[in-house]
Order: structure tokens, then C-alpha cells, then sequence
């Protein structure tokens, strides 16, 4: 593989008009794409197997329409302290909603207004009314004239003293990522720029890695509808692209000046590059898409959807890195190397002949080996104690409950609560698929269940072989009361009763997820495991490897938790409102975490292999690896958390989540425990971190991600060594 890339690379190089030309054109294609394509839709959502799911189908087949994907509002008015809804002025303030919805701008994507003194959608106290809408669209699709409708159909009713709020998909919209995501590029910048000491060879990766998810984000848009991609999948496209993107051009950057160095012409020079560091960035690609086409084992199409997008973005950041950077190099010239010889910010002005004062990396290496021990308890204890909050990890999927309290949607949800009860916001949808005997046997058991507040009379079809019975529970939708409600029906009825809804589908979803969180983490471990073991050609380096990832995974875990759920800190981090975490946050996590943390094992521990197998001793071994590679696995890291750390911005709560639960988990993984916890690991074994037997070494396949092949076949070839002057310079 590294002597395939060699030829990519060196012939990208040498044809760099074309190379370029091209990923230009697909960028305008791509873009052309996005363009012309109607605007995403928030995407559909649905769980194979589960029993809501099963009841959704059955009453889209027996009830026609009424399970339809359109959005929904529902406007509640609540009179002034002491008076009713009912009153005639107040009254005929409802009746004025209803009509202006009805026949007002949009009224063409209103599919039915229901009148609440109509309907009884009034509290028992008369206090409170609220107006049903749906539509015959998503809420991505309504025009902009249809949601003013809405938003301003209680201006006049708010006039008259009473309280009038908004809630339902109706009022979705494209989430809002703001500001932040433009912050994280910026320190990228400046982390590359104090890296390489040169703007150029700053800008080079942010250029190309812009150019990989322009591509893969347009291709994501022009296709969402094809689809049926939700608007949340190219944001998350976007933030694991740009991190991985400007991290596999960094990579490629770094060796092509440390190939400049050793006095390789420079077409030479990114051959080699991109057949030795790009030999890695391949294998650290792979991982990555791995961990997210993975995702796919929990069988839920948003997932998968989601994953897939991701790490099709994944692929273009990789073919862009072996490609459009070395052709971008032959443009830049020697302008990557640093600029100024004798700048002291980039470690110059040492006297001619001088030996180069040891960096950071070998500094710190060599104090973990003088104390591995501390080292690593203090990073375990550490990880550990952060980790403890993730006992307490609570899992649902977002409602208006969980909004915050500033938004219409919350302070209707409220309404809702305080004059229909708390149960109101989660009513239980049972499908009964029999003749009518069957349906009031149905109803006469669940009214006899303790948590249940209401239970309307079964409604049934036309054809009267099916019925729905709508069911309030006493309790709000995300407690364990109204989970237990739930369950209790289900096991007290029969194969023809079934039970879905908003509140129901949510229990089922977290279910699916935690029965599928052990398998599919048994899958990343494994796989790490085993693809680590063909690298290292070790058996003790990928067992470290893997039980490092699980705990900067659960550390990470315990900090979203604490963060997103107790509420520490919250208001630092923009979350106005906590509740349990979204089901498909520690899944997703898993994946994503796993493929970006092999990323640092690889870069950082292969030079440490490299130095061992030419005869250095362990300890030594460590501190070579640190010193040619820490200060660019620090620079990728520190890249990779700003960019995920500016999605906390967004106006989405789970890109929110995700965005800092990432951010935290390649911290942890970063800096605690690939540059703190794996040397002192490594220290402690010594010759037995690289021990593996020998029938095993001589079933397994030799990838060489080191690109040792590579040298050898280029032995004959142009191995100049460079002056100390060039090697110093391109070191810095």
C-alpha cells in the first residue's frame, strides 16, 4: 500500500494543474447540486421491529391520512387570572385564531383547525383552550407566509389580556450553528500557524479540508430529499469532515517538510509523504468509517443515515488529503517551511552548529518514564472520578418539555401541564386491530390501571375491524411512571393491541438503544483490537489501546452527563434547560470517539514501534515517538476540539450535545490518555508491550502503515540526507 501511495502522491504532485482542477469541478458540481435541490426536509423517523413502529404502520394502514407526516401546532390561550376561556369575549377571541388560520396567508398547507369548544379541547377548570393545526407539509417545508400565519395568530387575543403561546413541529427550523463553528476554525489556524510557522503551510490544510466537506455537505444536501436525510445530518457531516480534514492534511504537511529535510527534491518529497503518513491517514480513515458505517447494526434508518453521511464526508477528507494536498504542495513551493530563520517564536536563533534543544514531547516523555507510576494512576483516578455521573445517565429523546423556558414551545408545553395535566404533553395512541368487542374490552382494562388519567372511547374505522383508543397518563412523558403505564398495557394485552405515539416511541427508541449500546461496543472494541494487533504487531499495545478508548469514552459520558443532565455548569456551556440525554448521544459517541482516538494511537505509537524495531531500548523507544510525533498530535487534537467545540453554539440541542460531548472525549483521549497513560503503560512493560508470538506473526498481514516496504524499495533511489541547517529549519 505505502509504495501505491508513493506513486498518488508524487503524481499528484507532478500533476497538479489537474489534480486540482478536478476537485475544483466537483466542488462546483456538488455545489450546483445543492443549489438545485428543494430544501431539506427534517427526515422521517422510524424503529424496525418495535412495537410502536409496528402500531404506526397498522394504523397507517387501517386509518389512511391520519398517521400522515404533516406538522402539527397546537396554540394554547389561557384567560386572565380570575376569568374563563369560556366567557363570550374571550370566546370569540379563540374563534378569531381559528378563523385566521383557516383563511389567512398559508392557508393553502393548512390541512384541518380544530375548534377546542367543538373538539373539548378546554380545561376542567375553564381556565385554558387549545386550537389544534395541522398541515399538510413538514415544518421544513411551510413557507415562510404560512409560519407568520401562525406566529402572529394570537397577536390580537394577546392584545386582549390573554396569554397565548405556540408549540409543535410546526414551528421547526433549520438549526443554527452561529458563530462558533467559525471560532474553531479560527484557532485551527492559529494552532497551525504556531505549528508550522508558516501561513502557508497553515492555510494549506485549512484550504483543502474546506474543499472535502464543501463537496461532502453540498452532495449531503443535494440529496437529502432523495434520501430522506434530516436536517441535522449535514451539520453533523460537517463537524467531523472539517476535523478530520484539516487533521489528515496536517499529517501530510508535517512529513512532506521532514522529507524536504532530509534533501528529497520536492515531488520526491510528496511521494514519500503520502506513502508513509498517508499510509496512516488511510488507516486511520478506515477506522473512522468502520466505527461510523457501523452504526448501522442498531437498525434505526435516521442512525445509519446519519453515519453513513458522516463517514462518505470521512472518505472525500481522506482521497483529498492523498491528492489535493500534494498537488497543492507543488503550487506553494518551499513556501511551507518556516518564514524567518531567526524568528525565536518558532525555536530559532541557536547558534550555528548548536544541538537542538529538546522539545516538549521529549521533555514530558521523559518525566512519565522517571514516574509512570503516579503517571498513570492520576490519570485513571482522574478519568474515573469524571466518569461517575455516567451511573446516573438518563436516556429519552427531546420534546417541548425539554426546550428552553424563554421559547414558545416550552411555555405552551407548561400550559398544557398546569390546565390539562402533565400527562397531556404524551398521550398513548392504542391501536386495537379487532371488531368493536375487542376494542372496549381493551378500553375497560386500561381504565383500571392505576397511572392513567383519562381514557377517550375507542374511535373506529370505516371498515370496523380496527379502533384507536387515546389514553392520558397522570404522569409527564419522560417519568418512569408513564414508562411503567406503558410497559403494563403491553403485557396485560395481546398481540392485537398495540400502542404508539410520541411518548411511546420514545420509550421504545431508548430501549433499542440500550440493547444495541453492548453489541455494537463489543464491535468497536473487537475491531480495534484486532486492527491494532496487525499494525503493532503486538498483543499487549491494542489491549492498552482498547481499554483506553472505553475510558475516555465513559469520561466523556459522565461530563455530558454532569454538564447536560445535572446542570453543572450549564449556563457556561449555553444549556438552559436540562433533562435526559438524548438515546442516540452514547451510541453515536462509541463510534465516532473510537475512530478519532485510533487516530492519535496511530500517529503517536507507530513512531515508537519504528524507533523498537531498529534497535532502540523502550524507554527510548517512548521518547523518540514523543519527540518526532507529540507536537503534531497535540496540534490535530487541539484542532479537532475546536472545531467540535464550536458547535456548542448551535441553536439544535443535540448538535449542541454532541459538539461538546466530542470536544470533552478527544480531550480526554488526546491528552490524558494517549499522551499521559499509554507511555506510562508502555514504560511499565517494556520489551512486553511488543511481544507477539510467533505463529501469530506469521498468519498476520503485513499492512505497514510505517511504510518500512517503501524505504526499502527506494534504497537505490534519491535518499539524500539535506544540510543540519534544512533539517532544523523544517523540525521547527
Amino acid at each position: 500500500m505505502a509504495t501505491f501511495l508513493y506513486r498518488l502522491g508524487r503524481g499528484a504532485f507532478r500533476r497538479r494543474g489537474l489534480v486540482a482542477l478536478i476537485w475544483v469541478a466537483l466542488l462546483f458540481a456538488a455545489g450546483f447540486g445543492a443549489a438545485s435541490a428543494s430544501a431539506p426536509t427534517s427526515g422521517s423517523f422510524s424503529m424496525p421491529g418495535t412495537e410502536a413502529q409496528k402500531a404506526f404502520d397498522l394504523l397507517d394502514e387501517k386509518f389512511p391520512g391520519m398517521a400522515a407526516d404533516g406538522a402539527s401546532a397546537r396554540i394554547v390561550v389561557k384567560a386572565p387570572q380570575g376569568a374563563r376561556i369560556t366567557d363570550e369575549a374571550n370566546k370569540a377571541q379563540v374563534q378569531k385564531i381559528v378563523s385566521g388560520i383557516q383563511e389567512g396567508p398559508g392557508k393553502a398547507q393548512v390541512a384541518s383547525v380544530a375548534d377546542p369548544f367543538q373538539v373539548q379541547a378546554v380545561s376542567q377548570d375553564g381556565s385554558t383552550a387549545y386550537v389544534s393545526v395541522k398541515y399538510t407539509v413538514s415544518g421544513m417545508e411551510l413557507k415562510d407566509e404560512t409560519r407568520e400565519a401562525l406566529t402572529e395568530s394570537g397577536d390580537a387575543a394577546k392584545k386582549a389580556g390573554l396569554t397565548v403561546e405556540i408549540g409543535g413541529d410546526a414551528l421547526m427550523a433549520a438549526p443554527e450553528t452561529g458563530s462558533g463553528e467559525v471560532i474553531g476554525i479560527l484557532v485551527a489556524g492559529v494552532v497551525l500557524v504556531i505549528t508550522f510557522g508558516s501561513l502557508v503551510a497553515a492555510g494549506l490544510p485549512l484550504l483543502t479540508a474546506l474543499i472535502g466537506v464543501g463537496i461532502g455537505v453540498s452532495a449531503i444536501t443535494a440529496l437529502a430529499n432523495v434520501l430522506d436525510l434530516g436536517t441535522t445530518t449535514s451539520t453533523l457531516a460537517m463537524m467531523i469532515g472539517l476535523a478530520v480534514g484539516i487533521d489528515y492534511a496536517l499529517f501530510i504537511v508535517s512529513r512532506y517538510r521532514v522529507e524536504l529535510a532530509e534533501g528529497h527534491e520536492r515531488d520526491e518529497a510528496a511521494g514519500r509523504a503520502a506513502g508513509t503518513a498517508g499510509s496512516a491517514v488511510v488507516f486511520a480513515g478506515l477506522t473512522v468509517v468502520i466505527a461510523l458505517a457501523g452504526l448501522a447494526v442498531v437498525n434505526i434508518p435516521m442512525l445509519t443515515k446519519m453515519g453513513l453521511a458522516a463517514a462518505g464526508t470521512v472518505v472525500i477528507a481522506v482521497l483529498v488529503a492523498l491528492t489535493l494536498v500534494p498537488s497543492i504542495l507543488g503550487f506553494a513551493g518551499r513556501k511551507v517551511l518556516p518564514a524567518g530563520t531567526k524568528s525565536r517564536l518558532f525555536g530559532k536563533g541557536r547558534p550555528a552548529g548548536a544541538e537542538p534543544k529538546a522539545n516538549a514531547g521529549t521533555r514530558w516523555a521523559s518525566f512519565v518514564l522517571r514516574r509512570p507510576v503516579a503517571v498513570l494512576l492520576l490519570g485513571v483516578v482522574g478519568l474515573g472520578a469524571i466518569a461517575v455521573p455516567a451511573g446516573s445517565l438518563e436516556m429519552g429523546l427531546p420534546d417541548d418539555g425539554s426546550q428552553p423556558v424563554s421559547t414558545t414551545q416550552r411555555r405552551a408545553y407548561d400550559l398544557l401541564s398546569e390546565g390539562f395535566g402533565p400527562g397531556f404533553n404524551g398521550p398513548l395512541m392504542v391501536v386495537v386491530d379487532g371488531d368493536k368487542k375487542l376494542a372496549e374490552a381493551a378500553e375497560a382494562r386500561i381504565k383500571g390501571m392505576e397511572g392513567v388519567a383519562v381514557v377517550t372511547p375507542p374511535a373506529p374505522n370505516e371498515a370496523g375491524d380496527a379502533a384507536v383508543i387515546t389514553v392520558i397518563p397522570k404522569d409527564r412523558p419522560s417519568s418512569a411512571a408513564t414508562e411503567g403505564l406503558v410497559r403494563e398495557i403491553r403485557e396485560s394485552s395481546g398481540d392485537e393491541v398495540l400502542v404508539t405515539g410520541a411518548t411511546a416511541m420514545n420509550i421504545d427508541f431508548s430501549q433499542k438503544m440500550d440493547e444495541a449500546l453492548l453489541p455494537y461496543l463489543a464491535l468497536v472494541v473487537g475491531l480495534a483490537f484486532l486492527l491494532l494487533t496487525v499494525v503493532f504487531r503486538s498483543i499487549l499495545v491494542p489491549l492498552k489501546a482498547a481499554l483506553g478508548f472505553l475510558l475516555s469514552v465513559v469520561a466523556a459520558l459522565g461530563a455530558v452527563v454532569a454538564v447536560f443532565q445535572w446542570g453543572w455548569l450549564g449556563s457556561l456551556f449555553g444549556v438552559e434547560q436540562t433533562g435526559p440525554i438524548m438515546s442516540m448521544m452514547p451510541i453515536f459517541m462509541v463510534g465516532v470517539v473510537f475512530g478519532l482516538a485510533m487516530d492519535y494511537e496511530v500517529f503517536l505509537v507507530t513512531r515508537m514501534r519504528e524507533a523498537y524495531v531498529h534497535g532502540e531500548r523502550p524507554g527510548q523507544a517512548i521518547v523518540t515517538g514523543f519527540k518526532y510525533s507529540a507536537r503534531v498530535v497535540v496540534a490535530a487534537a487541539v484542532i479537532m476540539i475546536a472545531v467540535f467545540a464550536g458547535f456548542i453554539g448551535s441553536s439544535e440541542q443535540m448538535v449542541k450535545m454532541i459538539g461538546f460531548g466530542l470536544a470533552v472525549a478527544v480531550f480526554f483521549d488526546a491528552f490524558v490518555v494517549r499522551m499521559a497513560i499509554v507511555p506510562a503503560v508502555l514504560a511499565l512493560l517494556g520489551h512486553r508491550a511488543w511481544a507477539l508470538p510467533g505463529w501469530l506473526d506469521r498468519i498476520l498481514p503485513n499492512v505497514d502503515v510505517e511504510g518500512e516496504s517503501l524505504r526499502k524499495h527506494l534504497a537505490g533511489g534519491d535518499s539524500g540526507e539535506g544540510t543540519g541547517k534544512d533539517r532544523e529549519l523544517v523540525s521547527a
